[in-house]
């Protein structure tokens, strides 16, 4: 019985043209399979490349284009490299990278805070160009020199404790500064915050009326005089503004909107620390809150110089330094090589970075000076003591966390050692 026979009534088998066409059909499909097959191997072995020569990328210097203006000093502020400190980095098999402020037209991390806290002045109407007005900041140099070196205002009146490096003092001079020198003083006493009460007292020199007194909510004080009744009376008059950098939240926000996503930029987010002093603490607030938003893993840390009480609040919850004891808070504070970082009060930027920082490091004037020291030697770096601290202190952390390749440490490189040549 032949074979067809077994085969349903009803079916009818293919034509010789339907098979040809079925057999030209599974060809095809065939070809376009292995064709599309082979191009998403090809792109995913492009992009494999691609991203490898990613991880193994260089950082370098940021670079200018050749046809790029920029919009006077101000635009020089910011958008600083990452420098890595080689002789740290090879030794230590960590990759310990420096943001290297000093390279701001004024010579320090300030300039940010200073443009920052000069421009929300004006964008809320608390300082007028032209009018005549005074910016009054109480400062150990580098905040009084930024706000010198951008303020609109003609002077600009800088309160200055009287032991800080005589460059300072020179450069402020320069600048056009009108310098006022007091001895330093616990937060307690009276005559402790000169600044404000200048800016306070400044509007009973600038005209034969009465000073009217803003406060903002950032506890910024404004002084001015004239005819309360007649806001564009007020507008045009000399104003006295405090810009009171502790208390100030556009310090903070200046690193939060600058410092911060610049640093994640740089290091494509393969940051594993962030170290950095605290002096009013908006660079570490600003800047850590920044970094923890983007990776919660990343470690924060400071460096806290001799005399200053942020070592112990963080790592016992109390604010205090072994130098001082009980009843003494009204005595001169400790003196130290370190300028610029370590404070014995908690201030409102301190307080944004309290929730985020999680550890911190110890680090004597001898230290200081002796990384002051090897950095010239062995970097070429001649950077300022704070700077030091905070390079110290990538060191203890990467020895502390046992880390010995791969990790990345971003400090900040605050300003040169040329504005410490009296002290270092």
């Amino acid at each position: 019985m032949p074979w067809s026979n077994l085969l349903p009534s009803w079916y009818k088998p293919p034509s010789q043209s339907s098979l040809r066409y079925l057999f030209y059909g599974i060809l095809l499909g065939l070809s376009f399979s292995l064709t599309s097959t082979s191009l998403a191997l090809f792109f995913q072995a492009r992009r494999r490349r691609r991203l490898a020569a990613h991880d193994h990328f260089e950082p370098r210097p940021i670079e200018l284009r050749s046809d790029e203006v920029l919009n006077g000093v101000t635009g020089l502020i910011g958008n600083t490299p990452l420098i890595r400190v080689n002789s740290l980095s090879d030794a230590l098999g960590v990759e310990i990278l420096g943001k290297a402020e000093f390279l701001n037209p004024g010579g320090s991390v300030k300039d940010r805070v200073a443009l920052r806290m000069i421009d929300d002045a004006e964008t809320v109407g608390l300082l007028h160009p032209n009018t005549g007005s005074r910016i009054f900041e109480g400062t150990v140099g580098s905040t009084g020199i930024s706000i010198a070196t951008i303020a609109r205002a003609r002077l600009v009146p800088i309160i200055m404790p009287d032991d800080v490096a005589e460059e300072k003092v020179k450069a402020l001079h320069a600048l056009g500064a009108d310098v006022e020198r007091v001895r330093p003083a616990s937060i307690v006493d009276k005559k402790q915050n000169v600044a404000r009460q200048r800016a306070l007292n400044f509007g009973k020199h600038s005209s034969s009326g009465e000073p009217h007194l803003v406060q903002v909510p950032s506890s910024v004080v404004v002084s001015t005089s004239g005819d309360e009744k007649n806001p564009d009376d007020l507008m045009h008059k000399p104003r006295g503004f405090f810009a009171d950098q502790f208390e100030n939240r556009s310090n903070h926000d200046a690193h939060y909107d600058g410092t911060g996503p610049e640093i994640w930029r740089q290091t494509n987010g393969s940051v594993n620390a962030f170290v950095s002093g605290a002096g009013t603490g908006g660079t570490v607030a600003g800047t850590g809150r920044f970094l923890k938003s983007m990776n919660e893993k990343i470690i924060i840390a400071i460096s806290d110089p001799e005399g200053s009480g942020l070592y112990n609040k963080i790592k016992h919850g109390v604010m205090f330094d072994y130098k001082e004891s009980e009843g003494t808070k009204r005595r001169h504070q400790v003196d130290t090589v370190v300028e610029g970082i370590g404070i014995n009060r908690l201030t409102d930027n301190i307080s944004l970075a309290l929730p985020i920082i999680d550890d911190a490091f110890r680090i004597s004037d001898a230290e200081a000076v002796s990384m002051s020291r090897y950095l010239v030697q062995h970097d070429g770096l001649f950077l300022g003591s704070s700077s030091a601290c905070n390079l110290l202190a990538c060191i203890k952390l990467a020895l502390k966390m046992d880390w010995k390749e791969g990790q990345t440490i971003v400090t900040i490189l605050c300003d040169s050692g040329n504005r410490h040549y009296s002290k270092v």
